[in-house]
């Protein structure tokens, strides 16, 4: 009976309540746009993405040298995820939902997911050095705090807090994402991104693209941090947001959603290359 009232008291008819269908239609279909981009979109967004992030590590910096607290400094930091909200800019670790829900409704293949995952990565590192360059030769005054800042990162033993810290950065600005998806208020959607921004810088999370922005702008500054040492903490950083974002927000959502997974993956038949067809369904 209580799937039957169910149905009677939404608009929808999938056994699922309508708000969840609707930020479930929003979540696949922008994850297959991004997925069905070509690379040079790929690489561009991912460049601006790269350099509009670094807008919150200069805010981050310049808070930071003034009052020597990490916890406002958070807050100044989301000022680069809400230009990258605004200016529809890409971020690796932003696609461990999005993406994911067009994977498995069949929106999309696994050859366009890596291509994203790959063209996004490489493009935000790329953007991020370049504009630490910039962000350090206009404020040497900061040497001393971005290499402070830069060697809470580097220099961390690789043991289980830094396991932790590392998927909780990537679990935490996944999930906001999803808040921001689950939202078509933009103040909302930048109100999720001041609370992803302080819980991620305020509270010094691992982060494998925003952290190496600060490690980048303490290399320009002329720091003793080799690029040996930065890919070190690189690497196992990467492999824990990525589990951090998946496991911890993305697999339980698709869990939740299972009713709604098999129904679009019902509804999207493969293309001829082995990719798969946006369709949406009205409902």
């Amino acid at each position: 009976m209580s799937e039957v009232r169910r149905r009677q008291l939404g608009d929808n008819e999938l056994p699922v309540e309508q708000h969840l269908q609707e930020t479930f239609e929003r979540t696949m279909e922008e994850g297959a746009e991004r997925l069905h981009r070509t690379l040079r979109s790929v690489v561009i967004t991912g460049l601006f993405g790269g350099m509009e992030i670094g807008l919150g590590v200069m805010a981050y910096l310049a808070v930071l040298h003034e009052t020597d607290s990490h916890l406002l400094a958070g807050l100044a930091f989301s000022v680069g995820l809400v230009t990258v909200l605004l200016a529809h800019s890409e971020l690796f670790t932003e696609d461990f939902h999005m993406p994911m829900m067009g994977l498995v409704t069949r929106q999309a293949g696994v050859r366009q997911l890596g291509k994203l995952w790959a063209g996004t990565l490489v493009s935000n590192l790329v953007g991020g050095w370049v504009f630490m360059w910039l962000v350090m030769h206009a404020f040497p005054q900061w040497r001393d705090t971005v290499e402070e800042s830069a060697r809470h990162f580097v220099d961390a033993p690789f043991d289980l807090q830094s396991v932790c810290l590392a998927v909780l950065g990537g679990s935490t600005i996944t999930l906001m994402t999803r808040m921001q998806k689950g939202t078509e208020s933009d103040l909302v959607r930048v109100v999720a991104a001041v609370v992803g921004g302080f819980l991620l810088s305020g509270l010094q999370l691992f982060h494998s693209i925003l952290d190496s922005l600060l490690v980048f702008g303490a290399i320009h500054a002329g720091a003793d941090i080799s690029f040996l040492k930065w890919l070190s903490w690189f690497g196992y950083t990467l492999l824990f947001n990525v589990l951090g974002g998946i496991v911890l927000v993305t697999t339980l959502r698709i869990v939740r959603s299972k009713e709604l997974v098999v129904h679009y993956r019902e509804q999207s038949p493969a293309d001829p290359d082995g990719s798969r067809k946006r369709t949406r369904n009205t409902g």
